[in-house]
């Protein structure tokens, strides 16, 4: 049994329920289907009524609206996001595939993001109904103030996330605008709206981290407190490896979000989601909360791992962990 929680039980607004498709977007989702196939747009999508979701991102829309600080930060976002990328530069620089990838390294060092990977785009990352021409996508994060993110589910956290979200297209747009001055064209993604792109899987593939029970990926520097975002190129990046830090591992044993889910919508097992056994959030009883309180965001404040300084360490003991049982 969940230990207690200040937020349970937790009964959704009837206007919410009201708002309900006929389909559950565990279906959507693809969860229980032994079989791959691509993923589905489930929600947050560019325009709403084209999914069945779309009057539940609606209502998330009219409780933002309460507040005034999310509107004036979501027209900053879009301000970012109309921006105008630089023109294409009409002769491609040529140089080694580590050294583009490597010339990412100068924004983390600017600030502009915390970290960059590499990924060889796979047709399974993309959308149903959607293509992407581009063989690389390079993975962008973004990392949380702690400070307002563990605020959550107050206000003022869902007000850091549209924040991240914010910068995170920012980068996105920096860095593509970096490669088409360089002769190369170059797309940018950003969230949190659904685009060609599920960013969550090249992410994985480009050593960010791992995912975590809360469906998050858990990186052991930032834990799961940052936000990412994309840009899809024909640039001859070199793929960054993925990363194995046991922290898969780590979350079997581990119960805090399980806990700490006020509609306990995560499970202390994996699921089969599309032909794969992994870490799955059980979206219809996730999405009522998330809607009402702004974005939700506890699990990933709650997540040991986002502790400021505590992800290093726990990475090392498990690190060791591992030796050991080796060396057995």
């Amino acid at each position: 049994m969940p230990k207690p929680n200040p937020y349970r039980p937790f009964e959704p607004d009837p206007d919410q329920v009201a708002r309900q498709p006929a389909i559950s977007g565990n279906e959507i989702n693809g969860l229980g289907e032994p079989e791959p196939r691509n993923p589905a747009m489930v929600y947050w999508a560019p325009d709403p009524m084209d999914i069945p979701h779309g009057p539940l991102q609606l209502y998330f829309y009219t409780q933002s609206a309460k507040e005034p600080a999310f509107a004036e930060q979501r027209a900053e976002r879009q301000k970012i996001l109309d921006a105008v990328l630089p023109d294409l530069a009409p002769v491609a620089v040529s140089k080694p595939p580590a050294e583009w990838t490597t010339g990412l390294d100068q924004f983390v060092a600017d600030g502009v993001c915390e970290m960059t990977g590499v990924a060889e785009m796979q047709p399974d990352w993309v959308f149903d109904g959607y293509d992407i021409p581009q063989s690389r996508v390079i993975i962008l994060g973004v990392q949380h103030d702690y400070g307002e993110i563990s605020a959550a589910p107050e206000p003022r956290a869902g007000l850091e996330v549209m924040t991240q979200y914010a910068r995170a297209a920012l980068a996105a747009k920096t860095v593509a605008g970096w490669i088409r001055e360089q002769g190369w064209a170059a797309e940018a993604v950003t969230g949190p709206m659904t685009g060609a792109l599920a960013m969550i899987p090249p992410a994985l593939a480009c050593g960010f981290g791992e995912l975590g029970k809360h469906g998050s990926i858990i990186n052991p520097e930032l834990g799961a407190s940052f936000r990412l975002s994309a840009v899809l190129t024909d640039a001859p990046f070199e793929p960054t490896p993925a990363q194995d830090h046991e922290i898969d591992a780590f979350c079997q044993s581990c119960r805090i979000c399980e806990d700490a889910c006020p509609p306990e919508a995560l499970s202390p097992d994996k699921k089969m989601v599309r032909g794969t056994r992994k870490w799955y959030v059980d979206f219809d009883k996730c999405l009522p909360f998330f809607n009402q309180t702004h974005g939700c965001a506890i699990c990933i404040a709650q997540c040991p791992w986002s502790r400021p300084g505590v992800g290093l360490n726990l990475a090392v003991k498990l690190a060791r962990k591992k030796e050991r049982a080796a060396a057995e």
